[in-house]
């Protein structure tokens, strides 16, 4: 190759040369992080630049995970100046500027959670990329779960139980179980995430007892509980017909108790209207006798003489 060709050759390689120095690189440090809400959290943006910082100028945005096609601006920094969002005013500042676009996000909320653009441009120096981004996840436990039933206790009939918790980030796990008189494991029919019920259909006096629902995720367990009782609504088996031979018996011994008071009774009254009529006539004829005794015609004889 000619001394022509070797200069152009040169010539392109220095511009590329030119052109690499020149471009402005942003780098995430982490492309994910995780933090429990409440708790602080830094997120990193490294950029690298040839010029100076006069011009610097880095944009934070937030695409939440409930509507990630509405973004939001965090905070902005431009011309040396500092721009927050209104709502996060003393939650989240810039760190380590103007050499890193780092932000600290603190007392963080689940609503924090989403997708972070780091955006930086510093003329004249060109974007290559100018963006970078980070998956942001606020973790909390579970709330306290609701549990419900509904349905008929009553022998054979059917019970529905049901469990609900409003907040948990990993999504809490939902478990039915039955924890007294036994420990037993139920099957659960989930009515949503957030959400899960247990069908108990023919219930019994088997399905008496003290019921629990849990919802756990990796920060913690939460727990609610129903007691059922059933009722039984008629004699069921040879444990239904003993209570009725006892009541039979019961009735039967008080009339026969009844009976036997009525007779004695008779059977008094007859024996004292016997002594009435005996004394009577033993009355009438003593009376007689006297009579006879004092009219007798040898008394009548001697009273004369």
């Amino acid at each position: 190759m000619g001394s022509p060709g070797r200069w152009i050759l040169w010539t392109v390689c220095a511009c590329l040369a030119a052109r690499q120095k020149a471009a402005l690189r942003v780098t995430m440090r982490e492309p994910s992080l995780e933090v429990v809400r409440g708790d602080s959290v830094l997120l990193p943006c490294s950029f690298f630049t040839s010029s100076d910082f006069s011009r610097l100028n880095v944009i934070w945005t937030l695409a939440p995970f409930s509507s990630p096609e509405t973004p939001v601006q965090v905070i902005v920094y431009d011309h040396r100046q500092v721009i927050k969002n209104p709502s996060l005013i003393g939650r989240v500042d810039f760190t380590g500027l103007p050499s890193r676009a780092d932000i600290m996000l603190n007392d963080t909320h689940v609503s924090d959670g989403g997708i972070y653009r780091c955006m930086v441009n510093n003329p004249p120096d060109t974007a290559d990329p100018g963006v970078g981004e980070l998956l942001l996840s606020v973790l909390e436990p579970p709330s306290l779960p609701v549990c419900e039933w509904d349905g008929d206790v009553d022998m054979g009939g059917s019970v529905r139980l049901s469990c609900s918790v409003e907040e948990g980030v990993p999504t809490p796990e939902i478990r039915w179980e039955k924890v007294e008189p036994e420990e037993i494991s139920l099957p659960i029919n989930m009515d949503g995430e957030l959400s899960g019920s247990v069908q108990i259909v023919n219930v019994s006096s088997q399905t008496s007892g003290l019921y629990r629902c849990s919802a756990a995720n990796a920060l913690g367990t939460q727990n609610c509980y129903v007691k059922l009782a059933v009722y039984r609504t008629a004699p069921d088996g040879p444990s239904g017909v003993l209570p009725g031979v006892l009541l039979t018996l019961v009735m039967s011994l008080v009339l026969l108790a009844l009976l036997v008071l009525i007779m004695w009774l008779h059977r008094t009254g007859q024996d004292g209207r016997r002594r009435s009529r005996g004394d009577g006539k033993a009355e009438e004829e003593e009376e007689e006798c006297y009579n006879e005794i004092r009219y007798t015609p040898s008394l009548m004889k001697r009273s004369f003489v």
